[in-house]
């Protein structure tokens, strides 16, 4: 007998007669299931197989089952710990092509029914000229069910291969599209075959599966998915043009498909125990596959510094909520594991990891690392395995240093105070609202503090050998009100840093120098950590924007990120003050980065090197967006010539999303009907992300309202909707309209949304730009009586983000307005 239970998602076997605890016993079980859109489990993809009839649909079929979606595919035992061996037949029709974890071993006709031994009795028949196939695979090494994955569809494929510097064996390696997209798949392929004998050599691990696919998906929940053996991904992940994507979708398919690899090792040879150290696969992923592998493939990318924009900073923001969580988070149901998918166990993971790295040694970690994997292969872990293996090839007690890294919520400010005789360092807890309670204010952390100084000659040093691990400490530092120093150099650690106006205005003239001794991180951290400062009232606001106007010569194109995304953090929490300070902090943006735009220009030359591209569509974009006058005539000059003579060569990659943007933004009809076109044909998924973004900006009502009227439509896949809210809601005209829209249509978002990673980001994103308590008592009015178990930690943090910028601009309004004023 079997009796199910919905709630607990549990299906309980009764027999006959008890088993006894060394009973050798079978189960067999036959079941059936619904192949949907909802993303999850076995689910159906949509896509138009000829571009330019994108009304003609054609479907496919794939699996997602992380983390708890393989029970909606096949029964199982859907937990992590819970490895098995498993065996794997398909029956599918005969002209698609059917894909698996593991490889094929046989396959031959079939009438389309299930054979013996699945059931009894036989009910295979005449299988000539059949229609179907079946196909078994080889069993797989033992495994966990959410890495378990299968796909059967209209696919084309692209391969290469690689050789195991450990075994001498080649593994040969594919990825897989529907036909139209498969063309664009030979970056990842490439990437793909670049970095897997590099993952072998540093962890001292062979691959140990036969092949590795990738399956390029037309809809896809997450951004991309490990399965072994099969890795998936969303086609804006997966798909890049050489001649139309431009430099930050190449980032984008490297980075993603080496953090994927990654997890060949981390994750699926050694699985996490349970979902509450789901940090050890993806912060692991995150450091392995974005920085550390792609700084061996393209130590041009900077990828170090990169980090610093790509993941410190997002982790930092996110941790410094009073509804933030420690990175081993408690995950008692599966509605608490989705939501933990986050930038505390991704990019504060990640970042931890790093900072850990740095302090003992990149090749003592890396070391450790392997010793760990070699370990638990095959089986699972938690965070203390991992801090026993870096212990042993460091001889550092990791677990008692990183213990409040990993087990308590948020991160502390070092705050410095000169003394006669050197500085007086004091940590705590940050938080972005400025207003720790003593209660909250408990943990002591174990700190780097990484001290630059510099001595008479103009030498700079570092010491790597000082920890702030009280509450407070001295450091001498000789003649100090005259000497140059820094805490955190190259911004490696996992905290901020508060200095008095004074010295922050010092640091400032450093950084200005062109042959000063702060370095690039140095001085991305330095942006970070005034601007983030200020707005928790830690200093006044004038003081950051005062640091960031001297910076004017800075040539590193990851600083001028950090200064555009300071001042644009600064203009979307002050939407609604009067116009003549909005304007003001526009003028300032066209003083910042007019002149680079008009430098660098909108053409590219052949030899621009990633850093060149970077600055440009940083430039461009910032100077779009602030109505330069002669940028803005040029770029709608440019999509003029696009609309009449459909010719997009005159659009470069880099700078279509920042073009599309500003022709809708500051046009009409014709303007909004063009993108509206290429949204419905998109040449590559960036055209379309372009898209999306510009609609969202559509400078009326009428188009603001066709844009909303569009994401229920069949025109919006599911997995896109998101993006319009990110769209909508980072532009202020439509930022009300966006919160009205979610709103009236909570009910058929939620439906719609059933059970995806995808529906708390929709929720949080409907209303974190505003910046009032006013409007953060209205949304959490409207949510009093919802069921927001699923997405309650998104909304947490979407209220504090609120009450945070509103705090800033109740505290800084005036310093802001009077600085714009003194600076004309």
């Amino acid at each position: 007998m079997i009796a199910t239970d919905d709630k607990l998602q549990r299906a309980t076997v009764t027999f006959p007669q008890e088993l006894n605890a060394d009973s050798d016993a079978k189960l067999a079980l036959t079941f059936s299931g619904t192949i949907d859109g909802s993303m999850m489990g076995y689910y159906k993809s949509t896509y138009s197989p000829n571009p330019e009839k994108p009304e003609e649909k054609d479907h496919y079929a794939l699996t997602q089952f992380e983390p708890t979606s393989a029970r909606q595919a096949f029964p199982c035992w859907d937990e992590p710990a819970l490895k098995a061996t498993i065996s794997f037949t398909h029956i599918y029709r005969s002209n698609t092509v059917s894909l698996a974890n593991m490889n094929e071993v046989s396959s031959s006709p079939s009438d389309g029914l299930v054979p013996k031994p699945f059931t009894s009795p036989s009910t295979t028949g005449d299988d000539s000229n059949s229609e179907w196939k079946i196909s078994t695979y080889a069993k797989s090494p033992k495994m966990s069910t959410y890495l378990m994955a299968w796909a059967n569809g209209n696919f084309k494929h692209l391969e290469s291969s690689y050789v195991s510097p450990l075994t001498g064996s080649t593994i040969p390696l594919r990825i897989y599209a529907t036909p139209e997209n498969i063309h664009q798949g030979q970056l990842a392929l490439d990437t793909k075959a670049s970095i897997m004998p590099i993952y072998e050599k540093i962890f001292d691990i062979a691959y140990p599966l036969p092949k590795m696919d990738t399956l390029v998906a037309t809809d896809f929940d997450a951004g991309a998915m490990e399965n072994w053996g099969l890795i998936t991904g969303r086609t804006s992940v997966y798909l890049y043009d050489e001649e139309n994507s431009g430099i930050a979708a190449q980032k984008l398919t490297t980075g993603v498909q080496s953090h994927e690899v990654a997890h060949q090792w981390f994750g699926n040879v050694v699985t996490m125990e349970w979902w509450d150290n789901l940090w050890l696969n993806e912060a692991f992923a995150t450091l392995m596959g974005e920085v550390i592998i792609i700084q061996e493939l393209h130590p041009e990318w900077k990828i170090h510094s990169e980090f610093i924009n790509m993941h410190l900073k997002r982790a930092l923001q996110l941790d410094s909520l009073r509804s933030s969580h420690p990175i081993e988070m408690p995950c008692p149901d599966a509605s608490m594991i989705n939501q933990i998918f986050d930038a505390i166990s991704y990019s504060k993971g990640a970042s931890v990891l790093k900072m850990l790295a740095n302090s003992i040694g990149e090749k003592a970690f890396l070391k450790g690392v392997s010793i760990y994997l070699k370990k638990h292969l095959y089986s699972n872990s938690r965070t203390a395995d991992l801090w026993a293996g870096i212990a042993e090839a460091s001889g550092l007690d990791v677990a008692k240093v990183m213990a409040n890294w990993t087990l308590k919520v948020g991160f502390p400010v070092v705050n410095v105070e000169e003394t006669a005789d050197g500085i007086k360092l004091r940590q705590n807890r940050f938080l972005s609202t400025g207003d720790c309670k003593p209660e909250e204010d408990e943990t002591l952390w174990w700190i780097p503090l990484e001290l630059k100084t510099v001595d008479e000659s103009g030498k700079a040093s570092i010491d790597h050998k000082v920890f702030l691990t009280d509450r407070e400490m001295t450091i001498d530092i000789k003649n100090v009100k005259n000497a140059t120093f820094k805490i955190n150099a190259e911004t490696a650690g996992v905290y901020r840093v508060n200095y008095t106006p004074e010295r922050l205005a010092k640091l400032g003239e450093e950084a200005s120098k062109p042959d000063g001794h702060l370095t690039l991180n140095d001085r991305m951290g330095l942006v970070q950590d005034a601007t983030v400062l200020a707005k928790a009232g830690y200093g006044k606001t004038s003081g950051a924007l005062t640091l960031m106007s001297k910076m004017a010569s800075e040539k590193e194109s990851l600083v001028w990120t950090e200064i555009n995304g300071a001042v644009n953090d600064l203009g979307s929490a002050w939407w609604e003050q009067p116009q003549e300070v909005r304007d003001g902090l526009d003028a300032l943006k066209r003083k910042l980065f007019g002149p680079i735009a008009k430098k660098l220009g909108f053409e590219a030359s052949k030899g621009d090197s990633a850093e060149v591209r970077e600055l440009r569509a940083t430039a461009v974009g910032a100077a779009l967006a602030a109505k330069e006058p002669s940028i803005l005539e040029e770029a709608q000059r440019r999509f003029g010539l696009y609309v009449d003579q459909n010719d997009e060569s005159i659009i470069p990659g880099d700078l279509r999303t920042a073009i599309f943007g500003a022709a809708v933004r500051n046009g009409g009809n014709k303007e909004y009907e063009k993108v509206l076109s290429v949204y419905r044909r998109p040449p590559t998924p960036q055209h379309k992300s372009a898209c999306i973004r510009a609609l969202t900006n559509a400078p009326t009502e009428e188009l603001r309202k066709r844009t909303f009227d569009m994401i229920l439509s069949d025109e919006v896949k599911t997995q896109d909707i998101m993006s319009f809210f990110v769209g909508a809601s980072s532009y202020s005209p439509a930022r009300r309209a966006t919160w009205e829209y979610f709103k009236t249509n909570y009910d058929a978002l939620a439906t719609r949304f059933k059970g995806n990673f995808s529906f708390s980001r929709v929720v949080q994103y409907s209303f974190d730009q505003f910046s009032s308590n006013k409007d953060a008592d209205a949304v959490e009015k409207f949510f009093s009586d919802k069921n927001n178990k699923d997405y309650a930690q998104a909304l947490s943090q979407g209220l504090d983000s609120i009450r945070s910028k509103a705090g800033w601009v109740e505290r800084d309004a005036e310093d802001v307005e009077q600085w714009l004023k003194s600076q004309k």
